[in-house]
């Protein structure tokens, strides 16, 4: 029987849902935890899992268990090369690090409602914000978000702002302010007690590739801080933005 359009879609991402359900707390599965996770029939979880072990995204260690396949090499590396970014801008985040007296240094990009972090640089403070590489964070808070938002459409912000636990969130009007001042702040929005301030890093086209934030406690950014860290934060994004090196864009 030949699937639909919309049955093929389905069946994809299912097949990607199954595959984010290992990490690093879980880098085997058996059947039954699959089922149990996804809630889907047994007789589909199996059918997905030999799919993906045929195409070498799912490996069987003959236990039970199954783990991520050789397959996700490749492309393991080739994200590796896309993402990992020159010397060159890893030494400007670490040079504005240290000219935040040591905070937090993060690079994000939009991924659909998330921002991801494809590097960092974690200063030197013993109390300080982490975020991993790889990591997705929500895209309705946080001064980063504010700033990947500045350029998009209003519908297209009110749909992220939805997802907000917070009822009419301001997002519009603080992705607005963000693309008149040409930088962000906010406090606590996702979490109690942390700040950061953002600016943005655009594309040869001039649209916005991602967000460098420096981040860390808020008794830390206050006000006056947050001035001072305001203009080397925005010469940062200027020379990021003229190393055009997101995504691989060099190579």
């Amino acid at each position: 029987m030949v699937e639909t359009e919309s049955s093929g879609v389905r069946s994809v991402q299912r097949a990607v849902d199954l595959l984010a359900l290992y990490d690093a707390e879980h880098p085997s599965r058996t059947v039954r935890e699959l089922v149990d996770a996804t809630g889907l029939a047994k007789s589909t979880v199996v059918r997905l899992v030999h799919t993906l072990e045929q195409c070498g995204l799912l490996w069987s260690r003959g236990d039970g268990r199954t783990v991520p396949g050789p397959g996700l090499l490749r492309w393991a590396e080739l994200a590796r090369s896309t993402w990992q970014l020159p010397e060159a801008a890893l030494l400007l985040m670490k040079r504005l690090s240290e000219a935040s007296g040591g905070e937090a240094v993060h690079l994000y990009v939009r991924q659909q409602h998330a921002r991801v972090c494809i590097a960092r640089h974690e200063g030197t403070r013993t109390l300080r914000h982490v975020v991993r590489a790889g990591e997705e964070m929500p895209l309705w808070s946080g001064a980063a978000s504010h700033v990947l938002l500045s350029r998009a459409q209003q519908p297209d912000v009110e749909a992220v702002a939805r997802l907000a636990p917070h009822d009419a969130w301001p997002l519009w009007e603080r992705a607005q302010k963000a693309a008149v001042d040409g930088w962000a702040v906010s406090h606590g929005e996702r979490e109690a007690g942390v700040s950061g301030v953002a600016a943005p890093v655009f594309d040869a086209a001039g649209r916005v590739a991602a967000a460098v934030a420096l981040g860390g406690p808020t008794t830390r950014f206050t006000d006056e801080a947050v001035t001072g860290f305001a203009s080397e934060l925005v010469e940062t994004a200027r020379e990021l933005t003229a190393l055009d090196c997101i995504g691989g864009a060099q190579r």
